[in-house]
């Protein structure tokens, strides 16, 4: 038997529920895995707010794109992104469906083995945040001499955008409140507070111009400030402000409505991100940890918006 957290209707946090359930053998192409740390995301509550639609059919609801732990069984075929899988192999689950668990059975498609330079917390929250970023700036296309602009630059999308892009050779403005200011500087950022007069402040920063955009936070102010420093439409990306991007002609990802999933970047880019994390090249910031049975508590942290770096769950 194992502990699942799902949502038992649509709503707030308060939904979540607690099952006891066999977790079943891994069939073939499948792995069993023993989650030592779930990372919450966005997406996680958005899909059970009703945000993205109420089809009662998808009740109850599991929840968790991203996981790590430890392998304790595997069934034929099981050959993930980096090769065969056997038990006893420390990894990192994504995507799968109801990380929010003590233990899952999860595609072997899924499976990359876990840096050993990262906790299973820290590992929890590479994936989803770290795919996202290196789709964002995949089709922003930022690279070496580019300077760009990222928007929530300490949230957790923001920070491995922030980290990514400074790999690659950009130089990063990063907007973000003044307590998180000097971690941002020691990734290699040049961080801005938020708040009025914000293009202003960037333009000062970068009287030559700023070539690209992100936006992982979605409100007006973070569109506004992109389209007035921003020459190429094509060159600004949102992941939450859905509809205002479409009507601005601005890119849009993800899994909100009019969104491109990028299903072939994010899969071609976990193993970069182990890689990356694994050279101490790509750090992952966690900023709680809650035990699974307090998934509720865990994402109405991370629903506030004020959260600088990842929320994690602990079975």
């Amino acid at each position: 038997m194992t502990i699942n957290a799902v949502a038992t209707a649509f709503g707030g946090p308060e939904v979540i529920s607690f099952v006891d359930e066999p977790v079943g053998e891994p069939g073939p192409g499948h792995v069993l895995l023993e989650v030592r740390a779930a990372s919450t995301n966005p997406i996680d509550y958005k899909l059970f707010s009703g945000d993205y639609g109420k089809d009662l059919s998808q009740l109850p609801m599991r929840l968790g794109y991203e996981a790590s732990g430890v392998v304790s069984a595997v069934d034929e075929d099981a050959n993930g992104p980096a090769g065969p899988v056997y038990p006893g192999d420390e990894i990192i689950a994504y995507p799968v469906r109801g990380a929010y668990a003590a233990a899952v059975v999860v595609p072997a498609s899924s499976v990359v083995p876990k840096p050993s330079t990262l906790s299973f917390e820290e590992a929890s929250g590479l994936m989803l945040t770290g795919t996202t970023a290196v789709h964002a700036l995949t089709v922003t296309a930022v690279g070496a001499g580019d300077t760009v602009v990222i928007h929530g630059a300490a949230g957790g999308v923001g920070l491995m955008a922030v980290q990514l892009a400074v790999h690659a050779g950009a130089r990063v403005i990063g907007t973000a409140s003044e307590g998180t200011h000097a971690y941002l500087r020691e990734l290699g950022a040049e961080p801005v507070t938020y708040g009025d007069g914000l293009v202003e402040r960037i333009r000062s920063l970068a009287p030559g111009g700023v070539d690209a955009a992100i936006d992982t936070v979605g409100t007006d102010e973070a569109i506004d400030t992109s389209v007035a420093l921003v020459a190429d439409r094509n060159r600004i990306v949102t992941i939450a402000a859905f509809q205002r991007a479409v009507e601005l002609g601005l890119k849009v990802i993800g899994a909100g409505p009019g969104g491109d999933p990028g299903t072939e970047i994010r899969a071609t880019a976990r193993l970069e991100l182990v890689r990356l994390a694994q050279a101490g090249q790509l750090h992952v910031r966690v900023a709680a940890t809650y035990p699974l049975r307090e998934a509720a508590n865990a994402l109405r942290e991370l629903s506030s918006g004020h959260t600088h770096g990842k929320i994690v769950l602990i079975p």
